[in-house]
């Protein structure tokens, strides 16, 4: 716990925390926010694309969203990074984090099996007419980011320590 506890007690930290401005947590938890729409938004969109709801489209308009996700993810990366450094104890010690971590890492990984398993043809006209394994790939990612949304608001109800002071020795 000691090396939590120096997290804590770091500038950067406190200033986090404690600051009085809309510019520390708040617009930390906005940008994370923001980051999620970008990556989770599109992500369900290609699935939903996918799965046929919108299969009238051809490939390559959809591959063109895919840097506005990384953005997305970049965006969370560094915003859940300096979340966590804000409150280190809270997340490191609750079970629902490392869920949602899994999660998350799950649907990216699965996310760029589907990306390069559907985007192969530089041909902007090519309809796509998806495998059932990619079908289920999409199923499985749309269920993964659903997981991973509940776990990263049950994270704000399930912690039992919210500073390392508040550990029982």
């Amino acid at each position: 716990m000691s090396v939590l506890a120096w997290i804590e007690q770091t500038a950067l930290s406190i200033w986090i925390r404690e600051a009085t401005t809309l510019f520390a947590f708040p617009f930390i938890l906005f940008l994370h926010t923001l980051g999620l729409g970008f990556l989770v938004g599109i992500s369900v969109a290609v699935n939903l694309w996918i799965l046929g709801f919108a299969n009238r489209y051809p490939v390559a308009p959809m591959q063109q969203f895919f840097p506005l996700m990384w953005i997305g993810f970049w965006v969370n990366a560094v915003s859940g990074l300096l979340l966590l450094v804000a409150y280190p104890a809270k997340a490191l010690t609750d079970p629902v984090f490392y869920i949602k971590i899994v999660l998350i890492t799950a649907a990216v990984l699965l996310l760029l099996l589907v990306k390069k398993a559907v985007f192969v043809s530089d041909d902007p006209t090519r309809l796509f007419e998806p495998a059932k394994r990619i079908k289920i790939f999409a199923v499985t990612i749309l269920l993964l980011w659903t997981g991973a949304i509940l776990s990263g608001r049950l994270l704000a109800y399930t912690y039992n320590i919210m500073m390392t002071g508040d550990i029982q020795s």
